[in-house]
């Protein structure tokens, strides 16, 4: 047994041995044959740092830097001039007529377009308008005839304002200068005639005709209303206060006639303005609005001098406060985290402020008009009850606050408190029974037709829009609101009330089953008691 098993080990050996003699004359042979230089091909740095098998010897030598006059490094340098040169100039600092940003525009793009009149240089020469255009060279020769005045003189003037003027528009403005300068001029005059020809009083003064097709034509003014209140179609307030100046004397250079006559112009679109007159504390001077759709944003959410002068920097939009956060969250992360220190604060974009209200319904909440105020955003909420303002929907108001919202979301000092008003309400506001309710409230009077056309539009008014939860005015009288919610007793009593005490004949139902059931009761305790105690 031993011999047999030493002759397998034997031959095992051997076999093992031929083949390391086999596998060691073929590794020679490969390494006599002339071999090609290998192709040096760079190794990844991350792949050396991962395996630490390569030599060092193996790792990518730096290659040489490109000379100085590539065409790359010259096309590199030449940006970065433009960049300095774009930052030196600090265009954002005095924009205030915006183009409106696609994202928004996609949702309607009716509402953000003038339909008979242009004015500035976005839709300047567009083949819709020369109809509007030959009424703007009449009115300018009407004024002209009327002041005896050379037209030079606001040629001149506009000069003097152009590359002023020309900064408040976002997009670069092509036109030559003369063209710009002509545009001024004409849109300016026109506007002024507008305004100065709203009043009887003023329409006499002017010397218009009564049948004239623009100026005596009430339904053709209402759509120019319309049309000088969109974003893209703004003309700088300074240039209408220079050219009125210019029309009426110095003395009225700098006041705010330009912003009256502006309120009164645009008071018949349902903006509520009633209340500046009587705040002393607002300047409505011409110093401080931009331009007619400013104006308006003033006459709904005044801004207090106090407020704009104790603010050391603009509000920044909550995308904005993303990349800040975003920055500061790379800057900390070493030492955030894990080692027990606050991580910075998330954003709450697209969570609802609040449910809507139908289901604020089963909790119990009730809706109210709240009477003591005339400000459509002034919301209370106090036992229960949620107060909202009366709010008046026409088939132009989808149109106005589409161009407000689109404002607020593209000038970073004015604000979001009307986004964040439509926000809420598109929140509150899910379906046409929504709607209904509201206005058997009072709180919504409209004239669209359905309740459906008007939950349509509350639905589309914030779409694609970016606000912050956290920078919202309403933001804590959402929370009282979902805490109320969130209580079941609230939920347990609105049932109660909605199913039995919802009309008479229910009450009277409840009250009959309560007086049979204590009928039933005192039986059964008499029967049980008789059993027990017979006498």
């Amino acid at each position: 047994m031993i011999l047999v098993f030493k002759k397998l080990f034997d031959k095992e050996l051997l076999a093992w041995y031929f083949i390391t003699l086999k596998l060691k004359e073929t590794i020679e042979a490969n390494l006599c044959k002339p071999q090609a230089k290998p192709i040096a091909r760079p190794i990844p740095l991350g792949l050396y740092k991962s395996n630490p098998l390569l030599k060092p010897a193996l790792t990518p030598q730096p290659l040489p830097p490109p000379p100085l006059d590539s065409p790359w490094i010259i096309s590199i340098l030449e940006k970065l001039e433009q960049g300095r040169q774009y930052e030196a100039s600090s265009p954002w600092e005095t924009q205030s007529i915006y183009r409106v940003p696609k994202s928004l525009r996609d949702v309607d793009q009716t509402a953000y377009t003038p339909k008979i009149l242009s004015l500035g240089p976005y839709h300047l020469g567009r083949r819709r308008f020369r109809s509007m255009d030959r009424h703007k060279w009449r009115s300018l020769y009407h004024a002209l005839d009327r002041t005896k005045h050379d037209i030079r003189h606001y040629l001149d003037a506009a000069r003097f304002l152009e590359d002023r003027a020309r900064s408040c528009y976002e997009a670069p403005i092509s036109i030559s200068s003369d063209a710009f300068v002509e545009s001024l001029v004409l849109d300016s005059i026109f506007t002024l005639e507008l305004f100065r020809c709203d009043t009887r009083k003023g329409f006499l003064d002017l010397r218009y005709s009564p049948k004239d097709p623009i100026f005596g034509d009430c339904n053709i003014i209402l759509s120019l209303k319309s049309d000088m209140i969109m974003l893209e179609n703004q003309l700088p307030l300074f240039v209408l206060d220079r050219f009125l100046a210019l029309q009426l004397g110095d003395k009225y250079s700098g006041s705010a006639l330009v912003v009256q006559l502006a309120l009164r112009f645009f008071d018949d679109l349902g903006f509520n303005n009633e209340h500046l007159p009587s705040d002393p504390n607002y300047n409505a001077g011409s110093s401080e609005a931009l331009h007619c759709l400013d104006v308006i944003h003033h006459s709904l959410v005044p801004r207090r001098k106090s407020d704009r002068k104790s603010a050391s920097c603009p509000r920044r939009s909550s995308l904005y406060q993303l990349l800040a956060r975003a920055v500061n969250f790379a800057l900390t992360w070493p030492c955030s985290g894990d080692f027990g220190l606050p991580k910075p604060p998330v954003e709450k974009i697209g969570i609802r402020l609040i449910r809507c209200v139908a289901e604020l319904r089963e909790a119990g909440i009730k809706f109210r008009r709240n009477r003591k105020s005339d400000r459509f955003w002034d919301i209370k909420f106090k036992d229960g009850v949620l107060y909202i303002p009366r709010l008046i929907i026409d088939g132009g108001t989808k149109s106005r606050f589409l161009n407000l919202i689109a404002f607020e979301q593209c000038h970073l000092e004015c604000g979001n408190q009307i986004t964040s008003y439509f926000s809420f309400m598109d929140d509150l506001i899910d379906s046409e029974v929504d709607v209904g309710y509201l206005h058997d409230k009072g709180i919504i009077d409209h004239g669209l037709g359905s309740n459906g056309a008007v939950a349509d539009m509350f639905n589309r008014l914030c779409r694609e829009v970016v606000i912050d939860p956290n920078d919202c005015y309403l933001s804590e009288l959402s929370e009282q609101v979902n805490r109320y919610y969130n209580k079941k007793w609230n939920t347990w009593r609105a049932s109660l009330t909605h199913t039995y005490l919802s009309n008479p004949w229910a009450i009277i139902s409840l009250i009959a089953a309560v007086v049979l059931l204590l009928l039933t009761a005192a039986q059964t305790f008499y029967a049980v008691y008789g059993y027990y105690k017979p006498n």
